[in-house]
């Protein structure tokens, strides 16, 4: 049953959220921010399919953005993106009414950083997040884009515009504004057929908008939404993936060691993941979600702002945890001259070795399951650079491997920080990369339908590129 939000109960929560907002002490420098970018509010609309285009405000996603944002900040998060679904002349419904509450949600939490955005009905492919710059027309932009490009917008139906060039379009006109928006596919993986089987969205495709646009379409979610399926009276798979499963609640594409990111990150591309909530309803109201950040949380390194944030997104400053594993990662890749962190790239002379040190916090406190885990094992993966690929369909990078497994005999702990270190020799343009899990998993393994998410927690780093520069030329 889908369950409404009481106008009374509503405004109080705004009074109770101002008043401790007026408490929360400004935050200045670059830290880890937690937030998720894969949010519904109420205008994620339900359609009448026998009278369209007439709709049901609160018939899909139940909650008013500013409960959303509420329940955001209750669970730590520092961020969110708004992202409700597109459909016939929903454009005119996000300009009308999201955006209002939008605003009103800002000024009730003005210490939730919060974003326009919506989930854009992906022409040829399935469900992207778009996320609209803090502007002074984001209200503008965003129906511009929702208007022209989600292939569900116009009414009568226009086939035609569910085509892949559509979205090649869209991104290249993103691509020419001033201020540009990020897009990132979600769930990519949830209509696949088996490993590698991919539906919607395949490999060939995403390339494609990278291509397109590769500082407006960076990534896809590494863990997907709906995380909480398996907890809720549907009892359906995490992540609603109905034929072929979430592997530790991460999407395959992300999951599998030398699989379809691994072939990305082989020739070069900042294609980054993330991890969302995908928030309609919430489990225990007869939905299959968890609240934003109740159990996975996407941290971006930068200053608490708008454009901090977008630039961290668009860079690959990010890392993506489930169940509260870890809540702060380091990963520097240091040579003899210089280093680099997550997200970003460091040149090498020549054939070198490079110390690579990680630290990770891992919290001494119940999660909101009243957990406390711990993490078990931590992974150091490279893989090889070698440029672009001539078969766009390419799932795999079998350079990939995992270079060391990192237990409690590895680390050092200094209270909730754990440290290690290790050498990797580097022969050639190369990725590194780190993931880790409270499990005994060697590899993250296919997810049951009756699973407990609670007791399957993961988390990955984005990469770090090495390059190599150039022999000097001979006179």
């Amino acid at each position: 049953m889908h369950l409404t939000i009481p106008a009374a109960i509503a405004a109080a929560l705004l009074l109770s959220s101002c008043a401790l907002g007026d408490r929360e002490e400004p935050q200045t420098g670059e830290s880890w921010l937690a937030g998720d970018h894969h949010i519904h509010s109420r205008y994620s609309v339900g359609y009448d399919r026998e009278n369209l285009p007439n709709y049901t405000i609160g018939g899909d996603a139940i909650y008013p953005t500013p409960m959303n944002a509420l329940m955001a900040r209750t669970f730590g998060l520092s961020w969110i993106v708004t992202t409700d679904h597109g459909g016939p002349n929903h454009s005119k419904i996000n300009f009308d009414k999201a955006y209002p509450e939008l605003q009103q949600s800002r000024a009730a939490l003005p210490d939730v950083i919060q974003f326009y955005g919506m989930e854009l009905n992906t022409p040829a492919a399935d469900h992207s997040s778009l996320i609209i710059p803090f502007t002074v027309d984001e209200r503008e932009r965003l129906m511009e884009l929702e208007s022209s490009f989600d292939k569900y917008e116009p009414w009568p139906p226009e086939p035609e515009r569910d085509r892949e060039q559509t979205m090649i379009t869209a991104l290249k006109t993103m691509a020419g504004l001033k201020e540009k928006p990020v897009v990132i596919a979600n769930h990519p993986s949830r209509s696949a057929t088996g490993p590698g089987a991919y539906g919607l969205d395949e490999p060939r495709e995403l390339r494609g908008w990278n291509d397109a646009a590769p500082n407006v379409a960076v990534g896809m979610a590494g863990a997907p939404g709906h995380q909480a399926a398996t907890l809720s009276e549907r009892k359906v798979a995490r992540g609603a993936y109905r034929e072929f499963p979430t592997m530790g609640g991460f999407d395959q594409m992300t999951a599998r060691l030398g699989g379809f990111w691994d072939s990305m990150l082989g020739e070069g591309r900042r294609w980054w993941i993330t991890a969302n909530s995908d928030s309609h309803v919430h489990h225990t109201e007869g939905g299959i979600d968890f609240w934003p950040g109740e159990y996975s949380k996407t941290y971006v390194y930068a200053e608490k702002s708008h454009a901090a944030i977008l630039s961290s997104l668009r860079d690959g400053r990010i890392f993506v945890t489930t169940g509260d594993l870890v809540s702060e990662l380091y990963v520097e890749v240091m040579g003899e001259s210089e280093s680099a962190e997550i997200g970003g790239s460091l040149t090498l002379p020549g054939t070198a070795e490079v110390s690579v040190r990680i630290r990770l916090r891992d919290p001494d406190v119940p999660n909101h399951n009243g957990d406390n885990p711990r993490v078990k094992r931590v992974d150091l993966i490279v893989g090889d650079v070698t440029g672009p690929v001539a078969d766009k369909t390419v799932d795999s990078n079998d350079s990939t491997r995992v270079l060391k497994r990192f237990t409690v005999d590895d680390w050092h702990a200094d209270g909730e920080y754990l440290s290690m270190t290790h050498v990797v020799p580097i022969k050639g343009p190369s990725y590194i990369r780190v993931r880790g899990t409270n499990t005994d998993e060697a590899e993250p393994e296919q997810d049951a339908n009756d699973e407990d998410p609670w007791q399957d927690l993961w988390f990955y780093s984005n990469p770090v590129f090495i390059d190599m520069a150039p022999w000097p030329q001979r006179n």
